[in-house]
């Protein structure tokens, strides 16, 4: 049992970490506010001056961030979909199917995950190039991006489906219900926050998604966020204020939606730790 003087020294801990992972989110806020001198002043100042709050509207305007923001959904939600369908039905049977095959596959499903999206942009840009997918460069992209997330999904369901009793698969299949109906009616619904909770990181994650965009979208008007982000970056000049201005819109509505949903996010990933 922890003694209260232990627990002030873990809570000031926790605290002083807190506050070293939350400081680069609060320097791009105030950043974004700050004037182009006030941005290279020495000292640094750690409350703007004179807050510039037009920026925020003029690079909206400018920028046509509404474009960018509208693909960045588009490209998260077809991802989140597409793996949300494909990889729970593969999470149920790694959990319920055990053998030396199953065992290959999830050692292949590992390994997929630790391959970065920079090795793997070269061949998948050719094999789409091949088939003709690449005049459809937003769903080349949910492709690829799914290609990349599933493991991950797949290794966080997995968890959670292995949390449900086998036994009440076969209570359903003695009351005459198939495999696929136990699943469906039985399965699925006890194991819902976990799959929930595993497509909404899916979408965080495809949301901020720049590798494979920047390379396989060309066209303007087509592409996510996260590369009209990088297009302020200019071989002469960087509009430090603007990109802090346009990264706080774009990373805000994330921020928010993880801090409303914390809990949830929490148990869902908990959910397959303890039986």
């Amino acid at each position: 049992m922890m003694t209260p003087h232990l627990n002030r020294i873990y809570l000031g801990a926790a605290i002083v970490f807190a506050i070293i992972y939350l400081f680069p989110l609060y320097w791009m806020y105030v950043t974004a506010l700050k004037s182009g001198s006030e941005i290279f002043a020495y000292p640094p100042t750690f409350i703007p001056k004179d807050p510039q709050w037009g920026v925020f509207s003029h690079v909206w305007e400018v920028r046509g961030m509404g474009r960018f923001i509208w693909n960045s959904l588009v490209i998260a939600t077809g991802t989140m979909i597409l793996v949300a369908g494909l990889g729970t039905g593969c999470s149920y049977v790694l959990a319920r199917y055990r053998n030396i095959w199953i065992d290959v596959a999830l050692f292949l499903v590992l390994m997929l995950q630790v391959l970065p999206a920079s090795l793997m942009i070269t061949p998948l840009f050719v094999g789409f190039s091949a088939v003709g997918l690449l005049d459809y460069p937003r769903f080349a992209v949910i492709l690829a991006v799914t290609a990349k997330a599933m493991p991950f999904f797949v290794i966080l369901v997995r968890a959670t489906f292995m949390a449900v009793p086998a036994e009440l698969e076969e209570a359903a299949l003695v009351d005459g219900n198939s495999r696929v109906g136990a699943f469906v009616s039985v399965v699925l619904p006890l194991a819902r926050n976990g799959v929930l909770v595993s497509a909404i990181l899916i979408f965080m994650q495809a949301f901020g998604e720049f590798v494979y965009s920047k390379s396989i979208i060309q066209d303007v008007n087509l592409q996510p966020a996260s590369v009209g982000l990088n297009a302020f970056m200019g071989p002469n000049t960087v509009e430090w204020n603007n990109i802090m201005a346009y990264a706080t819109i774009y990373v805000t509505p994330i921020l928010a939606a993880f801090v409303l949903l914390q809990q949830r996010i929490v148990a869902g990933l908990t959910s397959g730790a303890l039986k």
